[in-house]
């Protein structure tokens, strides 16, 4: 009889005797303390956005591209992006796109690109446009309203605009960079709104962009992309030590698949590389072969139709690599490898149910959308990007904490006036100091384009020496668990949001509480100001940083 998560847990944890609902709760959410130290790094956490309880959960799926196999970076994105441009080159592209070399520090995923005017564009969730290249050209505000009068864009037109969503399209996101600078630059075309001339030729740039994703999917799937992984698959593959171990407890208490759009033959060198130790899950133990720690293997799975109305179930001859003939309708059977089918044939394979199927992948449309929209399955998304993320906002939660008590005072200027209030506050040295903060740069103490330092802190601390007479309004939360006063500049581990969009209390505290302020005092105050009409640098559109000149992926404060 296998023993449930939680089973295991009391068993592993020793538990101490006669313990309540509550207390077992507060247990386990406070378990990790007793974890290695290596755990508590960003790359090695994992957060929810609902609760979920895992001894309900029968089956473990998995994907194999960037899930369990990861393709080291930049080595594997510079091959797949040498291997595009030799094909453009083939079909007709300048000889000279040869001398492109892959730069890993430009491109990020998520990003859109417009097939109109050929720029690439980081939005927002709501398709608020942030940053906009043409090329290597960061363009300013004037210029991207000139043609996005409104900054924004239609995500749902996908006629038009192409999310680079994942990993696989790096190369490409940086290769349309490339091409539009290239292009632009070389005296033989003439730049046209919607693309170039060669004399009586002209070249859109959605043509540009079809060939572009044509010469990916011929690379992909015809070319020497994966041959030549797979001739060196230590220089493009992690391989960690710990993966047989992780599935075979995943295998005691649960059904363990694997799900891959990846064919066999290159699912076969993969997996022999990734299972390739002398031992099996434990020092000591025997060697087991790649197949034996999954109750199901799925390939050529052709995700996201998988999810919905699917392929046909084959059977793989593992001898030759080939598909039997016919379509597969006996019972499951451990050993053999399936190729197609759909998420209803694995759900009565496996004799589960959506909800209890958890799956694991890197795709946030292939793998986690579809699979939970269409089939209710639980999901577990790789994000390798959050574990810088996590840096970020730790390594600047000063700057963080500070923008967000420049916020809260901004709002308390404006929340008690009304209808009846003639006059507004004179914002103009706050948004400047909001932009000083949003760069990370420290304004020299006494710049008389900064006088809001000592009086801001003097106000948000709640010091009456700011203005005579006014009370100390503002108090700072402090971290739950914590002593009362502004909250340490240290992480505070056992209180981590279970969010990963979520602030950490240390490094985004929550909003001060702000009492009612003197209207007068606020007009006074406001008018001691200086009258600069600096805008925000996120509302003009412009870079933040001279990073920003170069580099997609580096927009943080």
């Amino acid at each position: 009889m296998t023993t449930s998560w939680s089973d295991r847990l009391q068993n592993c944890a020793e538990l101490p005797a006669n313990m309540d609902g509550i207390a077992m709760k507060k247990y386990r959410r406070e378990a990790h303390h007793s974890f290695p130290r290596d755990l508590a790094h960003p790359a090695m956490r994992v957060f929810v956005n609902r609760s979920l309880a895992m001894e309900k959960i029968k089956c473990f799926g998995f994907d194999m591209d960037y899930t369990l196999a990861v393709y080291k970076s930049p080595e594997y994105e510079s091959l797949g992006f040498d291997l595009t441009v030799e094909r453009l080159v083939s079909i007709g592209y300048p000889q000279e796109l040869l001398n492109f070399v892959y730069d890993p520090s430009f491109p990020t995923r998520g990003l859109v690109f417009d097939t109109m005017f050929g720029n690439l564009l980081k939005v927002d969730a709501y398709g608020n446009i942030l940053v906009c290249a043409h090329g290597f050209n960061f363009l300013r505000g004037p210029e991207i309203r000139e043609m996005y009068p409104n900054k924004f864009i239609q995500r749902g037109d996908t006629d038009r605009f192409y999310i680079l969503n994942t990993l696989f399209n790096l190369p490409e996101t940086y290769l349309f960079a490339c091409l539009v600078d290239f292009f632009t630059n070389c005296p033989r075309y003439a730049s046209c709104e919607s693309g170039f001339k060669d004399g009586d030729l002209f070249m859109s740039y959605k043509s540009m962009f079809q060939d572009v994703r044509d010469a990916v999917d011929w690379v992909h799937f015809k070319g020497s992309l994966k041959e030549k992984t797979v001739e060196n698959l230590e220089k493009y593959v992690v391989k960690d030590p710990k993966l047989p171990l992780l599935l075979s407890r995943m295998n005691e208490v649960a059904k363990v698949f694997l799900a891959t759009n990846s064919d066999y033959k290159y699912t076969e060198k993969i997996m022999t590389y990734l299972f390739d130790f002398s031992h099996g899950p434990k020092p000591g133990t025997p060697h087991r072969p790649w197949q034996s720690y999954f109750d199901l293997i799925l390939v050529d799975a052709r995700k996201p139709v998988f999810f919905g109305e699917g392929t046909v179930l084959r059977q793989v001859d593992t001898t030759t690599g080939r598909l039997k003939i016919g379509t597969y309708t006996g019972p499951l059977q451990h050993g053999i490898v399936y190729s197609g089918g759909s998420s209803d044939i694995v759900c009565d394979l496996l004799g589960a149910k959506g909800k209890d199927i958890i799956y694991i992948g890197d795709h946030i449309f292939g793998d986690i959308l579809k699979s939970k929209k269409r089939q209710g399955w639980r999901t577990f998304l790789v994000i390798p990007e959050l574990a810088q993320e996590l840096h970020v906002w730790t390594d600047k939660s000063a700057i963080f904490e500070e923008l967000q008590s420049l916020d809260c005072f901004l709002a308390d200027l404006y929340k008690h006036l009304d209808s009846s209030s003639n006059e507004r506050p004179d914002i103009s040295s706050l948004q400047r100091r909001i932009k000083v903060e949003s760069q990370g740069q420290q304004p020299k103490q006494g710049d008389p384009d900064f006088p809001l330092p000592s009086h801001l802190d003097q106000l948000l601390w709640g010091n009456p020496k700011a203005f005579p007479g006014q009370p100390k309004n503002i108090v700072p939360p402090a971290c739950p668990g914590s002593s009362s006063g502004p909250p340490p500049s240290g992480t505070c581990p056992e209180h981590l949001t279970r969010e990963a969009s979520r602030w950490h209390p240390n490094q985004m505290p929550e909003p001060p509480q702000l009492a009612p302020l003197n209207i007068e005092k606020q007009r006074l105050y406001s008018e001691s100001l200086l009258d600069d009409r600096a805008s925000h640098p996120i509302s003009r559109g412009e870079p933040r940083h001279s990073a920003e000149e170069t580099h997609f992926g580096r927009l943080y404060p």
